[in-house]
């Protein structure tokens, strides 16, 4: 048996390259069967591959004398061995009333710190973890009482990278008797976790009453959950490597803002949408796990959509979804629309827009032949000087606003025709507009100029503006 369960283990280890030959490995010992166990398959292995094993245990401080047993006992292991072993010992219940963590979510924490920092001072490649193939089937099925998507079910990986470490997992599909009867064959010492023991703790719930209850009606769930584990690996990377195209086809990100066309969502498959919308939040630094499934399903409505034109939707705190049209844009920053006013100065030749993020040229000319009425554009303006009411000034829009438009009669409101131009929302609380001292619109920047001071065969003074 041992030396099947050592091949079987060597085995696993070519083939997925979790250990290269001359790695120094960090070994998480924690005292119990299944650390002792991998730290002699290892130490069994070792001089073959030349590996450098480091034993590494945290006494945690929950168990007082307990502890201190079990943390005496890796180092009396790691010293018959002749390995180099770090003990290290914090107060992990004085950081819960600090941090109001639960306890394993802080022993974790401090235990993967620990272990980093060990790896760092040993320059290791790896630190390998004793989890086994029963953890993994009791963390699927965790998973699945508590609610999860197809990326839950991949369960916990072999190796994954933290810091500049890899993070193995020899015996993740090893079974737990499998371990136990290598530790009696082989005569090794180990301790019991009475805390294993408490049913205040989920894992020890599911191990120890839902797993044997559920057995009843399949002997081999373990099994079973960890076979759904492998086909739910591969379709996951799969998934993940086409939403990662996707991504890339059709997602612009700058900064604080992810964009897309609506229309290039819509022709995704609903996978494809759900994984897309985690993209955009990892891409954003907000973290795929803050919105559960009943906002991301809401969020994809909002986009999917057909009749909405422009609307603002407030994910959480932090997530805004700009729907302007067929532009949808996750943003982290609220959308503004703060207004704003600058004068222009007689003479001036410059005025900067910070605002709508442009800058207006200024020229104070002579008229010329070359200069008519029509000469004028949606970017650049023409405008008699003498008709015009001194001061001028640039603005935002305003609420009631009223636009007389060139070559049309009468007057319309600045948002309707906005609307009717189908301008998007983040622009239209941005654009300028250049006004006289009376209050007429004289021109929307990028837009199009008023019926206003028009330039004629009698004007002698010109004012030309443009978008620069």
């Amino acid at each position: 048996m041992e030396t099947n369960l050592v091949a079987t283990v060597e085995q696993r280890i070519v083939e997925e390259h979790l250990v290269d030959a001359g790695d120094v490995v960090v070994v998480a010992v924690s005292g119990g069967p299944d650390s002792v166990a991998l730290l002699h398959v290892l130490f069994s292995l070792a001089d073959r591959y030349s590996w450098k094993l480091v034993v590494a245990h945290l006494n945690h401080q929950f168990r007082g004398a307990e502890s201190d047993a079990e943390a005496a006992y890796v180092g009396e292991l790691a010293a018959l061995m002749g390995l180099p072993c770090e003990i290290g010992v914090i107060d992990v219940p004085a950081y819960i009333q600090q941090t109001s963590l639960n306890g394993q979510a802080a022993a974790r924490e401090k235990r993967y710190e620990f272990l980093l920092q060990v790896a760092a001072d040993y320059q290791a490649q790896r630190i390998a973890f004793a989890h086994h193939a029963d953890d993994q089937a009791e963390t699927i099925l965790m998973r699945l009482l508590r609610g999860t998507g197809p990326s839950g079910l991949v369960g916990m990986p072999e190796r994954r990278s933290e810091k500049k470490v890899e993070l193995i997992r020899p015996f993740l599909r090893i079974y737990k008797t499998d371990i136990v009867n290598y530790c009696a064959q082989h005569e090794i010492t180990y301790y019991k976790d009475s805390s294993n023991e408490l049913r205040k703790y989920f894992r020890n719930q599911v191990r120890l009453d839902i797993m044997p209850m559920l057995k009843q009606y399949n002997e081999q769930l373990p099994e079973s959950l960890n076979r759904l584990t492998e086909m739910m690996r591969a379709e996951d990377d799969y998934l993940t490597e086409a939403a990662q195209h996707a991504f890339h086809q059709i997602i612009t990100c700058e900064q604080a803002v992810c964009r897309f066309e609506r229309s290039d969502f819509t022709k995704l498959h609903v996978a494809l949408q759900r994984r897309l919308i985690k993209l955009i939040l990892n891409c954003l630094c907000l973290g795929s796990d803050r919105l559960d499934f009943t906002k991301i399903e809401f969020i994809r409505a909002f986009v999917l959509h057909e009749q909405v034109s422009n609307q603002i939707f407030q994910a959480d705190e932090q997530l805004y979804i700009v729907r302007e049209y067929e532009a949808i844009q996750f943003q982290i920053i609220a959308p503004s629309s703060r207004p704003y006013m600058y004068e222009v100065e007689y003479g001036s030749s410059e005025l900067s827009l910070p605002e709508a993020e442009t800058q207006m040229c200024c020229s104070w000319i002579k008229m010329g032949k070359e200069i008519s009425a029509s000469s004028s554009t949606a970017t650049e303006v023409f405008l008699d000087l003498d008709q015009l009411s001194l001061p001028l000034a640039v603005r935002s829009r305003r609420l009631g606003d009223r636009f007389e438009p060139y070559g049309l009669n009468g007057s319309k409101k600045v948002k309707d025709m906005f609307i009717d131009a189908k301008m998007p929302l983040s622009r239209r609380d941005v654009i300028p507009m250049l006004v006289d001292a009376s209050g007429r619109i004289l021109w929307i920047a990028g837009f199009r100029r008023s019926k206003h001071a028009l330039v004629g065969s009698d004007t002698e003074h010109v004012l030309h503006m443009k978008l620069c």
